[in-house]
């Protein structure tokens, strides 16, 4: 009885915080869905990395004084992942519900342990596979047209191409946690995701479009808002443990469905299945994860460098 009085449900303030940041978060996907029906994927993902860079250098003029070349190579090999992971997303996002998508787009927590054992050779235990099983039967249900299985389509495709990048923006980022200051190192990041977004326009054919009110009321405000939330979210972390952030972050797609749902989307019924798996599978996943390698490997360790979001 003792041990049962002791444990609490109370919810911290920080925590309220990560959940209405998540909520919004959720959000962000539909208006990414509108931003790309006004802009190609590149310039609409340059334009709003620029404005986030500038935020938050505006936020670290002090800091970043003492940048090193260390930092600068980090910066660098994680703002290509993420100048990688949110153009396909992006791209995805042309031919695909932005439910769907979030769904998708959480599988780079599976992957991150996935991927550990292909490039690094780290064999990852029982429950991430397990994890990784469930999430791709979730995928299987979730991306298949209808009711139709195993029929990834190109929007799925390329949404799975951009969880891919930010499962491996993940694994970087620990490669470098604790070496490397990392408010310099964000600033070096959004701006390398920024003009990889810019340069990739010309291979892609994309040009710049006309500026309308909306187009860039989305893309400054996903700017600022991604700036803002990333210091939140570093500040927050701070006294909620990572997996008590996960199991708040998950939350991100399920959010993304209901503010889908709300706009006129409809899943079907399998796809609502498979969205469950992925969700399961994720927790699974990352839960087991934080346990076996004590935060060193833990995705959600830099669950506050990744936008969740992906968004």
């Amino acid at each position: 009885m003792s041990q049962r009085s002791g444990y609490s449900f109370s919810i911290k303030p920080q925590e309220a915080i990560l959940i209405i940041i998540t909520m919004f978060w959720g959000g962000t996907f539909l208006a990414v869905q509108y931003a790309v029906t006004q802009s190609g994927p590149f310039f609409f993902v340059g334009i709003r990395f620029a404005t986030a860079a500038l935020a938050v250098a505006l936020l670290s003029l002090h800091t970043l004084r003492g940048l090193t070349w260390l930092e600068c190579k980090a910066g660098v090999a994680i703002g290509v992942s993420i100048a990688l992971g949110y153009s396909l997303q992006t791209w995805g996002l042309q031919f695909i519900p932005s439910s769907k998508s979030a769904f998708i787009t959480a599988m780079y927590v599976p992957l991150v342990p996935l991927l550990q054992w292909l490039c690094l050779g780290r064999i990852p235990g029982l429950m991430p596979c397990v994890g990784i099983v469930l999430a791709f039967i979730g995928l299987i249900f979730l991306a298949g047209p209808g009711d139709k299985l195993l029929a990834l389509g190109e929007g799925e495709l390329i949404t799975l191409a951009s969880a891919v990048a930010i499962a491996a923006e993940i694994i970087l980022i620990s490669a470098w946690a604790g070496k490397v200051d990392v408010r310099r190192v964000t600033v070096v990041q959004l701006v390398t995701a920024s003009l990889v977004a810019f340069i990739a326009m010309a291979p892609a054919g994309e040009s710049v479009p006309p500026m309308s009110t909306g187009l860039l009321v989305v893309t400054l405000g996903l700017g600022i808002f991604s700036a803002i939330i990333q210091v939140t979210m570093n500040w927050a972390q701070r006294s909620v443990s990572p997996t008590r952030a996960t199991v708040i972050y998950t939350g991100e797609p399920v959010w993304a469905g209901i503010f889908g749902r709300i706009a006129g989307e409809r899943l079907p019924l399998l796809a609502l299945l498979g969205a469950v798996f992925i969700i399961v599978g994720v927790l699974v996943s990352e839960l087991k994860l934080k346990r076996k390698t004590a935060s060193v490997e833990n995705p959600a360790d830099d669950a506050s460098q990744v936008p969740s979001d992906p968004q």
